[in-house]
């Protein structure tokens, strides 16, 4: 008899085991290539959980999440991404350089782009119909970054030469500089391009900033600038040289001043459409999101300490100001 209940209660042990294999195999998965670190790109990553909750899934009961990190080598994405691929995940989530990475993998495995302008880029048919297998939410770099020079001049209007760091590894740096170029030339300022393409190279971009007498730093929109935006931000205070951001972080971290979308409502949104993909939605059929809504953020006390008196016309129009 008890041999008899002892053979039962195994069989269903393993019956429960096989029917626990088949539910975990049955979660989905998303698949999370970061082009940065970790550490810096965590508060992105819980908005992007935010997101996937708001659809009705958390990591480890309703999904599983492959994290792959590019830790800032852009060389590594292609690799990192056929990882993802290869385990045959049900969605990609990425941003930047991750995004093209991801395109190249896969035609089929629908794509969630953060922060990149998709259509600017040619990656997509159109903002409304984007078709194939990519869509997202974007940032409006590009546009965003005439104005952030124009702030920069109204916030320094001595300075004569204004710094532009960009980051030469980015397909879309050459388009940039061509734009802040004729928008300098607008402005009636200099244009000095600084290139970093690693943070090694930050203390050498500097040094050229400070030989060149540069009254002011526009920093680039790169992701490799927001994952080591604490060095970036010493690096200006070592130089006391006046910068403008493109995500309040910077700013919060001891930055001067940003302008920009918030990245973790960018991240919360993709998660809303890796949710709505994984109910089902086509990527082809969901419109690629710009954001509407645009924060400026200003450090009095970055300013007090370069000696600047922030004009009442930007302490106006700021929808933060740290003091």
């Amino acid at each position: 008899m008890r041999r008899r209940e002892l053979m039962l209660l195994l069989g269903g042990a393993m019956t429960a085991a096989r029917a626990l294999r088949a539910q975990q195999k049955a979660m989905p998965v998303v698949g999370f290539l970061g082009v940065g670190s970790p550490g810096p790109f965590a508060p992105y990553v819980a908005a992007f959980h935010q997101g996937l909750n708001e659809t009705g899934y958390a990591e480890g009961k309703d999904l599983a999440i492959e994290y792959r990190w590019a830790d800032g080598h852009y060389d590594r994405l292609s690799a990192l991404a056929a990882d993802l691929v290869g385990r045959n995940v049900d969605v990609i989530a990425t941003s930047a350089a991750g995004v093209l990475a991801a395109k190249n993998a896969t035609s089929t495995i629908p794509i969630v782009s953060a922060v990149v302008d998709l259509a600017a880029a040619g990656l997509v048919a159109s903002l409304a119909r984007p078709g194939g297998n990519l869509t997202g939410v974007g940032s409006l770099t590009g546009e965003l970054m005439p104005k952030r020079l124009e702030l920069l001049c109204e916030l320094v209007p001595q300075a004569g030469v204004i710094a532009l760091l960009v980051n030469p590894n980015t397909a879309a740096t050459e388009r940039m500089i061509g734009d802040m170029e004729e928008a300098a030339r607008a402005k009636g300022v200099h244009l000095l391009i600084l290139k970093a393409g690693a943070a090694s190279a930050f203390e050498t971009a500097f040094d050229t900033l400070a030989q060149q007498q540069a009254g002011a730093l526009l920093v680039g929109s790169d992701p490799l600038f927001n994952n080591r935006r604490e060095e970036l931000v010493a690096l200006a205070a070592r130089h006391a040289v006046p910068a403008i951001y493109e995500w309040r972080e910077s700013v919060a971290l001891g930055g001067l001043i940003s302008y920009g979308p918030s990245l973790t409502a960018i991240y919360r949104r993709a998660g809303i459409y890796a949710g709505k993909i994984l109910k089902g939605a086509k990527p082809a059929d969901l419109p690629v999101e710009q954001p509407t809504k645009f924060e400026l953020v200003v450090n009095l006390k970055t300013a007090k300490a370069l000696g600047l008196t922030v004009p009442q016309s930007i302490l106006a129009r700021a929808d933060e100001v740290i003091e």
